[in-house]
Formats: structure tokens, C-alpha cells, sequence
């Protein structure tokens, strides 16, 4: 996990005394990524390597059902994003921000399993600076990050047979 030590301690409130700077720092902890992403010689398909810390509880057969991609975001950062096709006649597909401290590796087996209960498919996407995604994490970074991957989703889903039931909470 991501423990300070006393001279980052100093520099998050000290240096700079920035209010926003001092936010993003407490507000924002990547773990190490739990996962990598491998593309394919010509760089349309990627394949998806979850680590030991992943904690993956299923079989290769679900894990073959996990397409992930990269998506470029407004501010220039490529962010790591994943569909995963939960049930051959799902008609919905969510889109799911993950909480803060994870990566799409260690909430794959999480997606899975929410989507096969509730009969839909899952995208996600890794915020900047967490886990196959470029860029340092920030509130800025973050809006962007949300808008590429709801992009990413609009415009892959129809390719993919997948309705989206827009809803704004």
C-alpha cells in the first residue's frame, strides 16, 4: 500500500503550500499496477496479464471474455480501458468508475461477478497515473479520463452489439 514517509509527509504540506497540489496528493494514491497489457503486432489487438496480486478468481474462459484497449483522453494521456462481456445476452452495459487505491487487475474478477448477477456487460478504465495508464492522477486528469471513457464506450459499443441505456444520476 502506499505509505508516507516523514520527508513526504513534509513535502505534501510544505512544498509547495498549494491547496490543490496538497488534495491531489491525499486524494489520489495508484497502487502498483497489477496488471499489464500487451499489444499485438499490428496494434489493434491487446492482451490483458494479471499478477499474482490481481487476485483473479476465475478461469481462463472468463478471462476471455475481457477485451481491453487503450483511449487517448483530452489532455494527452492514453488510458487503459476494458470491456468485459459478462453474459451472451446481456443488453445493458455499465460504465464503472472503480473506487480509489485499484486497478481494472485487481477489480476484474469483481466486474465479472457484478455483471453476471445483474445479466449485463461491464466497461471500466483506468484513471491517469493507475495502472496501464499513462500520465500523473489529478482532478483535472480525472474529468478528462471519464469523458475519454465514455467516448471510448459510445463508440465501441454499437461495434460490439451492446445498447446503452443512458441514465445521469
Amino acid at each position: 500500500m502506499n505509505h508516507l514517509s516523514l520527508s513526504e509527509l513534509c513535502c505534501l504540506f510544505c512544498c509547495p503550500p498549494c491547496p490543490s497540489k496538497i488534495a491531489s496528493k491525499l486524494a489520489f494514491l495508484p497502487p502498483e499496477p497489477t496488471y499489464t497489457l500487451m499489444c499485438d503486432e499490428s496494434g489493434s489487438r491487446w492482451t490483458l496479464h494479471l499478477s499474482e496480486r490481481a487476485d483473479w478468481q476465475y478461469s481462463a474462459r472468463e478471462k476471455d471474455a475481457i477485451e481491453c484497449f487503450m483511449t487517448r483522453t483530452s489532455r494527452g494521456n492514453r488510458i487503459a480501458c476494458m470491456f468485459v462481456r459478462c453474459s451472451p445476452n446481456a443488453r445493458y452495459t455499465l460504465l464503472f468508475s472503480h473506487g480509489n487505491a485499484v486497478d481494472l487487475g485487481q477489480m476484474s474478477s469483481f466486474y465479472i461477478g457484478l455483471g453476471s448477477r445483474i445479466n449485463c456487460n461491464v466497461f471500466s478504465y483506468d484513471y491517469s497515473g493507475y495502472g496501464a495508464s499513462s500520465g500523473k492522477p489529478s482532478e483535472k486528469n480525472l474529468y478528462a479520463d471519464v469523458d475519454a471513457a465514455w467516448q471510448a464506450l459510445r463508440t465501441s459499443a454499437p461495434r460490439r452489439g451492446v445498447s446503452l441505456l443512458e441514465e445521469r444520476f
